[in-house]
């Protein structure tokens, strides 16, 4: 057996508790959503979803907080959004006779992130931390596991996980009206916002953007990379790079600036087999046109104009050079996108289904 699947192997999973042993719940009249705030996938997943009509009020909590006490457990169906605190795990057990009932929800293969050679062992050593120690204690009052896609239900491993895709609120995503012009509409603007778990993806776009910037003069580029993927960037002319920004920062300068074409490549491996389109809702916001990897997040090639490519450098050349000389095309693929974003959306309006049948 490899090393690596001997310590997958070991890693603790999420578990629903069987329904013999769950206790008598309260019925639910308040939420409380614990993680790290603010983030993408609170966001992404639960803001409009626990707004939406028929709903109980909500209060999202970070799970630092130090003054829980405050809260009043009474009825309350608690929400853990990937990470969750000894401090909160203290706070649900303290609380169990009194709660309406206890979720989590992933989008991560968090296991298969701890043991890729991607991750830094600083980012290791936190998932192990917030995301996989806490289920030794999580699971012993789990009532309802959400996943983002099926095959992340899949690798998690829980018959009962339900898929709950991202479904973003429309004004993190609509910025139409929003944006200034364009000061030089003959430059081409070519991004990717890249996390620190992509140092593949880096390798695979650099060779590309060098050729397709000595081909096209009026190109730019912009990329995010952390200390591991700068050096590969490094001395290219046309090229910005910049460090990844905080989330609630990004979300604003991306609303006040346009891409014209953004890049979403994704590597075939297991982490990135389980991932959900996400990236979809920050092209629209950027009214980009996307290039996307055929991949089981964002679908294969189909005929309509959203643009998914197999994970080749020619063809990624080659599409990325036809669409900065086809200002229609890019258009069509930045429409097609936002459609898809558009439906994602609207799945939010039947809110959130919080029991486990």
């Amino acid at each position: 057996m490899l090393f690596s699947e001997y310590w997958d192997r070991l890693m603790l999973r999420p578990q629903i508790r069987p329904s013999p042993r769950r206790p008598t719940r309260k019925t639910i009249n308040q939420i409380i959503l614990f993680g790290r705030h603010p983030n993408p996938t609170t966001d992404y997943y639960f803001g409009a979803r626990l707004s939406a009509r028929g709903m109980p009020p909500y209060e999202i909590v970070d799970m630092a907080d130090r003054n829980l006490h405050r809260l009043n457990p009474e009825g309350a169906f608690i929400i853990i959004c990937r990470y969750a605190s000894s401090r909160v795990l203290d706070w649900i057990e303290a609380s169990h006779s009194r709660l309406a009932g206890v979720g989590l929800f992933l989008d991560d293969d968090i296991p298969s992130v701890i043991l890729s050679d991607e991750s830094s062992i600083r980012y290791k050593l936190s998932l192990l931390k917030n995301a996989i120690m806490p289920l030794r204690r999580l699971n012993r009052e789990l009532d309802i596991l959400w996943v983002s896609t099926p095959k992340l239900a899949e690798a998690v491993g829980c018959i009962d996980a339900q898929v709950l895709p991202p479904a973003p609120p429309t004004f993190l995503w609509d910025v139409a009206g929003r944006k200034s012009s364009r000061a030089d509409s003959e430059t081409i603007s070519i991004a990717y916002h890249a996390t620190g778990i992509h140092v593949k993806e880096h390798s695979f776009l650099q060779p590309v953007i060098a050729d397709v910037l000595a081909a096209r003069p009026n190109a730019i580029f912009e990329v995010f990379a952390d200390n591991r993927t700068r050096p590969i960037w490094k001395g290219m002319d046309r090229v910005d790079i910049r460090d990844p920004l905080p989330w609630q920062g990004y979300v604003k300068e991306c609303e006040n600036r346009q891409i014209d074409i953004m890049l979403v490549p994704l590597a075939p491996t297991k982490v990135n087999d389980c991932r959900s389109p996400t990236k979809r809702i920050d092209v629209a916001r950027l009214e980009a046109a996307g290039i996307f990897s055929a991949s089981s997040a964002y679908g294969e090639p189909d005929g309509s104009c959203e643009i998914r490519l197999l994970y080749n450098r020619d063809i990624w050349h080659q599409t990325l050079l036809e669409l900065i000389d086809d200002p229609a095309r890019r258009a069509a693929g930045a429409e097609a996108t936002r459609l898809l974003v558009g439906q994602m959306s609207s799945d939010a309006d039947s809110g959130l289904l919080l029991n486990s049948a």
